[in-house]
């Protein structure tokens, strides 16, 4: 197993909130430039890349590959007289997970802040009981407003402070592995095909967080036959889980997604992946996940058939995302054997 871990980690440490993904784009299109024939960026920004069959066939598939760019973050709202910044989400958050959490505000220049813990000193019993809610958080930049807004506007994005690491040998973790490791695995998958006979549709899509936007406006574009979406696959194998509720652990291979809250997966597709793994000793496993940009190639014009595919990733939607080696690599390959075989379907 030899990962491009240098890569995954540039790619997980530019910031790229959905809606705001244009330090990220940069990037992924530099890497697709030089592996694929043609590129070309969307009037809403998604990344759509061309790699054209290297084996001439009649009725050839267009099969559409979608990672989706953008990671979840924030939008300053207001400036409070004592210069706190309140603000709103760009995607999902448990508000848990946010509390004593360092960010960066994106402003005329980069400030750091913390979104501040609550003062349980200060604080009646009954609250410290209650979870907290998104509107009841601020940020603190320990600035007055004098001095914050100097910097820092109402409109202004947030991202997570929390950078790559590798936590061991074997297991990694990042703020925005939703779906920072769907960009890594479709752009290693790409460098690793040998020869194929469909034409391959590498899509970098925006805004999937808020409702799989920009995948639905690469789809009309692309027209795919067939479209594969690469996102994290739900791991479960942590403690206060129901058994039956137990799906996808770390190390235990690439997740194939049966079905999701838009999709239902092909199932043509699903048997052909179960048969590509077992010929070539991928190591896989079941999830049932959220959404993902699968839905929107589903639904685009005439429709098309549809699968999402992706690593594990325990704590999906915090600042503490972990993913296994072993689960990416298992994801790279499924995804390059897919591709040099799609044909067959």
């Amino acid at each position: 197993m030899d990962l491009n871990l240098e890569l995954l980690k540039k790619l997980c440490e530019i910031p790229g909130v959905s809606g705001h993904e244009e330090p990220i784009r940069q990037l992924v299109k530099a890497e697709l430039a030089v592996i694929t024939d043609e590129i070309t960026e969307d009037k809403l920004g998604n990344v759509i890349s061309y790699k054209k069959a290297t084996k001439a066939i009649e009725n050839r598939l267009k099969v559409m590959v979608a990672a989706h760019m953008d990671e979840i973050g924030f939008l300053i709202k207001h400036i409070d007289q004592d210069g706190f910044l309140r603000f709103i989400p760009l995607g999902g958050f448990d508000p848990q997970t946010l509390i004593a959490q360092r960010v960066i505000i994106h402003g005329s220049k980069d400030i750091k802040g913390i979104i501040a813990p609550r003062p349980l000193w200060l604080v009646s019993d009954d609250t410290k009981k209650n979870a907290p809610e998104i509107k009841d958080l601020f940020i603190d930049v320990g600035m007055n407003k004098e001095e914050v807004s100097k910097y820092v506007r109402v409109g202004n994005i947030v991202s997570l402070d929390q950078d790559f690491m590798e936590l061991n040998s074997q297991v990694v973790t990042s703020r925005n592995f939703d779906d920072r490791l769907g960009v890594f695995v479709m752009i290693e998958a790409l460098k690793r095909i040998k020869e194929c006979s469909v034409d391959i549709y590498a899509v970098g899509t925006v805004q999937e967080e808020l409702g799989l936007r920009g995948g639905i406006v690469a789809s009309f574009n692309v027209e795919p036959d067939i479209g594969i979406a690469i996102d994290g696959s739900l791991a479960s194998d942590i403690p206060n889980i129901k058994e039956e509720d137990r799906h996808c652990s770390l190390g235990g291979g690439a997740g194939i997604y049966l079905i999701d809250n838009k999709t239902v997966s092909d199932s043509k597709i699903v048997n052909f992946m179960i048969e590509l793994t077992k010929k070539y000793n991928i190591k896989y496993q079941f999830n049932i996940g959220g959404g993902t940009d699968a839905g929107a190639m589903q639904r685009s014009k005439k429709g098309c058939r549809v699968c999402t595919i992706g690593p594990p990733i325990r704590y999906m939607h915090s600042v503490v995302q972990l993913a296994h080696l072993v689960d990416i690599e298992n994801t790279i390959e499924m995804l390059k054997t897919f591709l040099e075989n799609a044909h067959r379907l």
